[in-house]
């Protein structure tokens, strides 16, 4: 398999408009990266200059340690799976697996035996004398990998594979990528705008808005400690809740003032902000619907951390249920277990889990603590 070298890479087209910039990032050799983020931050345009199906405008691209920005996509031995599985219709599951092997000039022997091979792998098997029209979504996603395990590339680049499939396709088709990845000890980019997918599957994800990369980590650091307010809130279902609150320090405290309640931090975030300036100054209050508690003894044990509200709608979702209320201006959302017996309308007492909770500075929107 292959290493990849991203420096300093950036795609400008003609009108100015810069789709990529100073893309950084080393991938090694096994790796299964994603690209994640919003629709137009860049990562497709980024998957297609490694594929070399987009001019690179400046910046380095190496493979194995060779320079390929001026190398031809065909000569780059990458293998490309695209989310509109790009299958030909009047070609059997065999034929399509077996095409791009045929322009190899292969032997016959030899593509029966790896087309083989690989509907084994993909649990195909009984289906190599059918037509696309016959299959399944899922089938027709099997096939297009089928197409790129058969070259055994240096690299496979997976752009939104999974998006045209419904929700129980999507997770049983995560499940056979990542075996497929353990299998085949293949490196994987793969680029997603579901952060649930790239939570699940990948061993770093890439975090990007607006051509720039936002945060590169493994999936737990990612959600435990992002690195910014964009991270935060796009990493996480449902997402992080937000609130504008006041620091107000004095020689035994450092609370944060929200509406009129004032919420003593913890000691170990107490040390973390101490000294960095952020005396009477607005802050962004970060924290995880999972952490907001309507549990009594949590209540009970930090009564200070305690807010009242009225629920405004009730979610059941399985295992939990979603209180959406409002406080102090910000609307926000507690994850607790669907056993509660609170619904809309109610008045609750909830906790604020200030453990948990994270800072950014309003200005950079950096994480501070």
């Amino acid at each position: 398999m292959a290493n990849i070298k991203l420096k300093d890479i950036c795609k400008t087209y003609p009108n100015g408009v810069s789709a990529v910039d100073q893309f950084n990032l080393d991938i090694e050799d096994k790796e299964f990266v994603i690209f994640v983020g919003p629709s137009g931050c860049g990562k497709s345009t980024t998957l297609r200059m490694i594929a070399g199906l987009e001019d690179i405008t400046s910046g380095e691209l190496s493979i194995d340690g060779q320079i390929v920005n001026e190398v031809p996509a065909k000569d780059r031995d990458i293998a490309m799976v695209f989310q509109s599985y790009a299958l030909y219709p009047h070609m059997t599951v065999y034929d399509n697996i077996a095409f791009g092997l045929r322009r190899r000039k292969l032997s016959k022997a030899q593509i029966d035996e790896k087309v083989k091979e690989a509907a084994k792998i993909l649990d195909l098997e009984s289906q190599l004398k059918k037509k696309p029209k016959e299959l399944s979504g899922g089938q027709k996603q099997r096939v297009a990998m089928g197409a790129a395990i058969v070259r055994n590339p240096k690299v496979f680049l997976m752009d939104e594979p999974l998006s045209n499939l419904d929700a129980k396709l999507r997770v049983q088709m995560r499940l056979e990528i990542a075996q497929l990845h353990e299998r085949l000890g293949a490196t994987i980019i793969y680029v997603t705008h579901d952060q649930t997918e790239a939570m699940t599957l990948g061993t770093r994800i890439v975090v990007m808005k607006d051509g720039v990369i936002q945060q590169v980590d493994t999936p737990d650091n990612l959600y435990a400690n992002p690195a910014n307010l964009f991270v935060a809130g796009f990493i996480g279902s449902p997402q992080m809740n937000f609130m504008d609150v006041t620091v107000r320090e004095d020689e035994e405290d450092i609370c944060l003032q929200l509406g009129d309640m004032l919420l003593p931090l913890p000691k170990d975030k107490r040390k973390k902000l101490q000294g960095k300036g952020y005396q009477d100054k607005e802050v962004i209050l970060g924290i995880r619907p999972e952490d907001i508690k309507d549990s009594e003894i949590f209540i009970n044990t930090f009564p200070r951390w305690m807010v009242e509200a009225d629920v405004q709608v009730y979610e059941l979702l399985g295992a939990e249920a979603l209180l959406h209320f409002e406080y102090a201006g910000s609307r926000l959302v507690a994850s607790v277990h669907s056993r509660t017996k609170i619904r809309e309308g109610d008045t609750v007492r909830l906790a604020l889990d200030l453990e948990k909770a994270y800072l950014f500075d309003k200005e950079t929107q950096q994480a501070v603590i």
